[in-house]
């Protein structure tokens, strides 16, 4: 069976906050509390599930009034492959577009995958909204190994 896009709800949290340790204990991604995800619930509005299981999620975060962030992008891995990936990021574009944000960043361990999407690897300094609102509470700031990447949409 094929993964449904729906929005998030509040029962989501707690899986999304596990496969969100999950991966941050691998290295993959930033951890997030319990408490930032429930505060930041309406951006998680991509989440992919089948049979009452979320196989993907991701949340776009509007930074300024020209530019949003996709974050928190996570794939169950053995969907991965399969243009899940890609249908998340496209949905987040899509509601970039109409939030009127003609710029979508994301900070990632994934350039690849994104740059095949079209983002392309720009300068962190290129982004002092998101600098001065999240990294500056992130415990590897100022020294980030995550690569910065945008796409006009």
């Amino acid at each position: 069976m094929e993964p449904t896009i729906r929005k998030a709800v509040t029962a989501d949290v707690r899986p999304i906050h596990a496969a969100l340790l999950g991966a941050a204990a691998a290295g993959a991604m930033l951890p997030r509390s319990l408490s930032n995800l429930y505060g930041h619930l309406r951006e998680f509005t991509l989440l992919a599930e089948t049979d009452g299981t979320i196989r993907g999620f991701c949340a776009l975060a509007v930074l300024w009034e020209d530019i949003s962030e996709i974050r928190s992008l996570w794939l169950d891995e053995r969907l991965r492959g399969r243009g899940l990936g890609r249908a998340l990021v496209e949905a987040c574009l899509e509601e970039a577009r109409l939030l009127g944000t003609p710029k979508v960043c994301t900070l990632t361990y994934q350039t690849e995958f994104f740059a095949r999407l079209g983002f392309e690897e720009m300068s962190k300094d290129s982004l002092p909204q998101k600098v001065w609102v999240d990294c500056i509470h992130c415990p590897k700031f100022p020294d980030c190994d995550e690569t910065a990447m945008l796409r006009l949409v």
